[in-house]
């Protein structure tokens, strides 16, 4: 008797513990997030540490922060497009999303309404949250008596040889430059807007630098009077109190978004969706335009004072699925024009 009544305190006492890991089992399955985010990112430590260390102080989520190229991170990403190891993607060009779709989860943040018309999220999966614009550089000292207002400007024969551009071919921001030129002289396949570029190039006299920076740190030095460049490296320039001006083209500046995206089958999806609203609301980017030089996509925020305010800058819209097509055919006929020169 005294056995039978042993067993049956064991097989209760079983039963409790099967009941209790039974619950929480549930509970965790339920719940389906852990407390971290797995983010890769091409971005600067500037723009990191102006976003993730908030983020995490705000939710308690821990950020896994892994940095690479953009390029690497999006193979990285169809490599393990099976079994996901990332939950976002945080930065890189509207062209990479765009050209990748099946990596992403659909997502639209209830933040979205709040960005500027022309950069919010239409694709249903790729965020937009900080824009870069083509620019001019312009040294002071070695462009006294020039008025230098947009692109037309530079057809002065006292810059032959005084223009800083990298390769279109090569890098990003000078093929930025090229096809905002283009939509500023006429469009993309305009007779007269291709003109325009001969004529420019004709003035750059085949001196190319050799990646962007050496563009803006030509002119910063006094290597060179004028650079094709863009904002953020410029304004800290500027910030730094370099003896430089820039130029937003009275023609029209292109400004580009740099986005973000949750991975599809994300491991912490929830997780994810609160950095993507965090990354658009109105505190990350109010610290992304007063901390740093990337200029933020939501309306009405505060911008540092050599950051010139979006409103007051025409702006032109690049016609994304046009360039993605056809750039190939753009970089080609710059390359034709570019050897033409050269042989002349």
């Amino acid at each position: 008797m005294r056995n039978k009544f042993l067993s049956l305190i064991v097989g209760f006492i079983a039963l409790i513990g099967l009941t209790a890991c039974g619950s929480s089992q549930t509970s965790e399955n339920n719940s389906g997030e852990s407390d971290k985010l797995v983010v890769y990112s091409p971005n600067s430590e500037g723009l990191i540490n102006a976003i993730i260390p908030a983020f995490e102080e705000k939710y308690g989520i821990k950020v896994e922060l892994i940095q690479a190229g953009t390029g690497e991170l999006f193979k990285k990403l169809e490599s393990e497009a099976s079994q996901p190891v990332a939950d976002i993607i945080f930065g890189g060009s509207y062209t990479q999303y765009e050209q990748h779709p099946e990596l992403f989860e659909e997502y639209v943040s209830p933040e979205n309404e709040n960005v500027v018309e022309a950069y919010q999220n239409t694709t249903g999966y790729s965020t937009p949250y900080a824009l870069d614009g083509s620019v001019l550089i312009v040294n002071k000292d070695l462009t006294k008596g020039m008025d230098i207002k947009g692109y037309k400007d530079l057809l002065n024969p006292e810059l032959k040889g005084k223009i800083a551009t990298a390769d279109p071919s090569n890098s990003s921001s000078a093929f930025a430059q090229l096809t905002n030129m283009l939509q500023a002289n006429g469009g993309y396949d305009n007779d007269e807007a291709w003109q325009y570029v001969e004529d420019l190039f004709t003035l750059i006299d085949g001196k190319i630098n050799s990646s962007s920076s050496a563009v803006y740190k030509a002119v910063a030095d006094g290597e060179m009077a004028v650079g094709l460049s863009y904002e953020d490296p410029t304004v800290k320039l500027l910030n730094d109190g370099a003896n430089i001006e820039v130029i937003y083209p009275e023609e029209g500046s292109v400004f580009l978004p740099a986005s973000t995206a949750i991975i599809k089958n994300a491991p912490n999806k929830s997780n994810a969706e609160k950095f993507i609203d965090f990354v658009i609301s109105k505190e990350a980017q109010d610290t992304l335009g007063t901390e740093t030089t990337n200029r933020p996509v939501r309306k009405n925020v505060a911008v540092s004072d050599n950051m010139k305010p979006l409103e007051d800058i025409k702006t032109l819209v690049e016609d994304y699925d046009y360039v993605i097509e056809h750039q190939e055919d753009i970089v080609n006929h710059y390359n034709q024009i570019f050897v033409d020169l050269q042989s002349k």
